[in-house]
């Protein structure tokens, strides 16, 4: 992953260089088509997502949470919780986006208190409007 792609998701624009490098090293980026479902209610999750191009549409219980554009995050609640995912997650549009996988998300928050903060800040205001 391209550290300087980062600077491009909110979450990780104002990281130091070394920082951004950091988690270059943790993530992945992948292209997905329209239509692919990327996170399913109730599953257990493996992964982090921040979006670098495209839209998605967030669904709770089947009613529209969200939609989703470049700059935004999810499948973090699940990680955090170590429980299921709250919502599903379809691609509305082809996307781009940085992948973490489970033990590298660990390691991110752990290696980048801000990041944490972040997260955690927004665990706290999904779970208040679900």
């Amino acid at each position: 992953m391209d550290a300087d792609r980062l600077k491009t998701v909110p979450l990780f624009a104002e990281l130091s260089k070394h920082e951004r490098a950091t988690v270059a090293r943790l993530a992945d980026e992948v292209d997905v088509a329209k239509g692919q479902h990327l996170v399913e209610e109730g599953r257990f999750a493996h992964e982090f997502f921040a979006i670098t191009e495209g839209e998605a549409e967030v669904t709770h219980e089947g009613r529209v949470l969200n939609e989703l554009k470049p700059g935004d995050f999810f499948g973090e609640i699940a990680l955090v919780t170590l429980g299921r995912r709250t919502a599903s997650v379809v691609a509305k549009t082809p996307m781009k986006l940085v992948v973490i996988f489970g033990p590298n998300f660990n390691s991110l928050r752990f290696e980048l208190p801000d990041v944490k903060k972040q997260i955690d800040a927004a665990i706290e205001e999904r779970c208040a409007n679900m």
